[in-house]
């Protein structure tokens, strides 16, 4: 586990993040606007990001604000540079020892990753 971990994060690493927001997407959900803008730029998210935006979804539950659009509290541009600046740090700063941890914790931690290695399945 700990030698998937070192090879995701390193490949995780070297994926440019966009340096500007081209489109603006309209969201009902984080986990909407993450698969939107995994669609849109062509590249994954992070583990740590995809597990990010689903809590950020599970807190709207229960608020005044729950059925809400994302898209009508938070400006698509701000929530897609939100997403964005916390993927730069998940992928530059995050310890392989780290992830390991996490993984070993979770036995369906695979289904948070999107697909880096077309042909080595990291499960």
């Amino acid at each position: 586990l700990i030698r998937r971990a070192e090879m995701y994060q390193e490949y995780m690493k070297h994926i440019p993040i966009p340096d500007h927001c081209s489109s603006l997407i309209p969201s009902t959900s984080w986990l909407g606007l993450g698969r939107s803008v995994k669609q849109l730029y062509e590249q994954p998210l992070h583990y740590l990001t995809n597990i990010l935006l689903r809590q950020w979804d599970q807190q709207r539950v229960g608020s005044d604000n729950e059925h809400q659009p994302l898209d009508a509290i938070i400006h698509p541009m701000k929530a897609q540079a939100l997403i964005w600046a916390t993927e730069e740090v998940h992928r530059l700063t995050t310890s392989s020892d780290h992830l390991e941890k996490l993984w070993a914790k979770d036995p369906m931690y695979h289904a948070n990753i999107d697909p880096v290695f077309p042909s080595l399945k990291l499960h």
